[in-house]
């Protein structure tokens, strides 16, 4: 297999929007702290203030996975040091957002991931229509509603006249999105891509549908791999990551949180919504994508799991990565014990979370995990765990049976 970086790709900036926390800051402590239960986790949007970065009628006119990717991809351009203007805290007198002159927009991309795009609109809209008549449905629906919404928001008010594509691998997304913008960069087709999932599909009937099919927590406790797990915890949210080419990050001084080596997609091929059995498919994934970036499974030293709470999730990916990983049992932890899980936009926090795990050299805990299942056979941390940052892991697998993986590497491992 032909590797992924014929241009090595770095992470020069991050931002997140979770229930649990606003902001890299506010999303990193909450990982430590007790989450509160609920089945159906709700970004605060006070703390969203997505009239910070957006105006009222561009607000208005977009909906809420918009705003959410709007205020990360804020956060991590400003982090990256791509955006010419100095932040402010009053409301966004204008939705265009220029980056710095060293950025050429004909070489700048997005790469977006979400589970449905916008249906919270047309949800909101479908309740229009049946209550006061189609007169009264707004004429902005279709451009809230199509999934490449918040792909093509952030191309206009960045300016970015590169590729703007959204992939829709349901629960996969934006780890598959994050695949896509590290392959441009490394084939030399974009020089900035910004690269994520954003997703808010907590419609009544998403949540009853959820419920019905029994995937939903009736506890409220999202407990990943514990042997009293009763299913996940239905959430939202956005990760967003800028990815450049590593030698033109270090050329400018950029802070580089990682690289990017190594990334695969695969299909399961067997049902819609439960996994292979044993995992297969996602064995299959974790294994190219180590063979994409040249490394053993001894190398990785830490995998963040897609660990979603759900019976047949769990022992899956768990049984995949004993397989895989066998003696060399490196940490794993799931941080869906608090951020609930965000579907399309769950791969792209987590790759934020990896970020911050090498940034801090602190593997976060797996909150809700109290009584590991004894048929799960792997090193998962319970207690916030001091670590020699080195080769990580991150999986995301959907319905449809799409698996995805990336591999990502300290600079100085």
């Amino acid at each position: 297999m032909k590797p992924l970086q014929n241009r090595t790709v770095a992470v020069t900036g991050i931002g997140v929007v979770t229930p649990g926390g606003v902001g890299v800051d506010d999303f990193w402590q909450s990982l430590f702290e007790p989450a509160a239960d609920a089945a159906v986790r709700r970004v605060d949007e006070e703390k969203l203030n997505a009239r910070r970065v957006m105006t009222h009628k561009a607000a208005k006119n977009a909906d809420i996975n918009v705003h959410f990717a709007v205020v990360a991809a804020d956060e991590a351009l400003r982090d990256a040091g791509l955006l010419a203007d100095a932040a402010h805290d009053g409301p966004a007198e204008t939705d265009v957002q220029p980056l710095v002159d060293e950025v050429d927009l004909d070489r700048a991309a997005v790469s977006m991931g979400t589970g449905i795009g916008g249906i919270q609109t047309f949800a909101a809209q479908a309740d229009v229509l049946r209550d006061r008549g189609e007169r009264l449905v707004s004429p902005h629906t279709v451009p809230m509603v199509m999934p490449n919404a918040a792909a093509g928001a952030l191309s206009i008010r960045f300016g970015l006249r590169g590729t703007a594509s959204t992939i829709t691998t349901a629960c996969a997304a934006g780890t598959d999105a994050i695949a896509a913008g590290a392959r441009m960069i490394a084939q030399g087709t974009a020089d900035v891509v910004l690269a994520g999932g954003t997703d808010s599909s907590l419609t009544p009937v998403c949540i009853a549908g959820f419920g019905n099919m029994r995937a939903l927590s009736k506890s409220g406790i999202s407990r990943p791999f514990d042997r009293d797990r009763d299913g996940l915890a239905a959430s939202e949210g956005c990760g967003m990551l800028v990815l450049e080419p590593l030698d033109q990050a270090l050329a400018r001084g950029a802070h580089v949180y990682m690289t990017i080596e190594g990334a695969a997609s695969t299909a399961d091929a067997y049902h819609v919504t439960a996994p292979a059995p044993e995992g297969r498919g996602a064995e299959r994934t974790m294994r190219l994508a180590l063979d994409d970036a040249g490394l053993e499974p001894g190398d990785i030293t830490h995998i963040n799991a897609h660990g979603t709470s759900t019976g047949l999730n769990d022992a899956a990916e768990s049984q995949a990565v004993a397989r895989v990983f066998g003696d060399a049992r490196p940490v794993l932890t799931s941080i869906k014990g608090v951020t609930g899980h965000s579907f399309g936009a769950a791969g792209a926090i987590e790759a934020v979370a990896v970020a911050l795990t090498i940034k801090n050299a602190t593997v976060p805990p797996t909150a809700g995990l109290v009584n590991q299942d004894e048929a799960i056979d792997l090193d998962i941390a319970t207690d916030a765990r001091p670590w020699q940052p080195g080769p990580v892991l991150s999986n995301s697998f959907g319905f449809g049976g799409h698996n995805g993986s990336l591999v990502f590497v300290p600079v100085s491992a």
